[in-house]
């Protein structure tokens, strides 16, 4: 039930950001009562904390190992990422979207989410490919996302964040 309930919330989430939904709308995505949901999460910080934690685990599940790994296969998995949830998931980086709502959250979700960023910073290192620092190509990724779903054109993700498609 514990998964179901987060995986709603994530939906939700992804869309209107972490104001953007209620324990009643989870409670009827999942088709229990909301008492139910509010016994996983006592809070809507647990449950913003306990998503932000999640998602970082399975960016880092997806992402791999960093060992051994050349700082373009880096950029170029942490890339794939972020081009997935649009081109596979047409939704937002929800911890891209939570970041931008950092004022508005409690201090256990804020830290969840600097957790994400903080993550994919670690396993870019320092610099990524030739010389672009990792915070820039992090910009570059959640700002082509923002761009390009908010112009519905994906094409907008790959011109932000200099990727070359072959050519048929």
């Amino acid at each position: 039930m514990r998964e179901q309930i987060l995986a709603a919330a994530e939906k939700r989430a992804r869309v209107g950001g972490y104001n953007g939904f209620s324990f009643r709308d989870l409670a009827e995505d999942v088709g229990v009562k909301s008492s139910s949901v509010h016994y996983h999460f006592p809070t809507k910080a647990d449950l913003g904390a306990a998503l932000a934690h999640r998602y970082t685990e399975h960016a880092k599940a997806r992402l791999g190992e960093p060992v051994g790994l050349s700082p373009e296969g880096a950029t170029a998995r942490v890339t794939l990422l972020f081009r997935d949830a649009l081109l596979v998931e047409d939704r937002m980086c929800l911890c891209g979207l939570f970041g931008a709502e950092r004022d508005a959250l409690p201090p256990a979700v804020e830290a969840a989410v600097a957790g994400f960023f903080q993550m994919l910073l670690a396993f870019l290192g320092t610099s990524v490919g030739e010389g672009i620092p990792a915070a820039q190509l992090l910009a570059q990724l959640e700002g082509g996302l923002i761009l390009a779903r908010t112009l519905r054109d994906p094409a907008l993700f790959d011109q932000a964040c200099g990727i070359k498609l072959p050519t048929a």
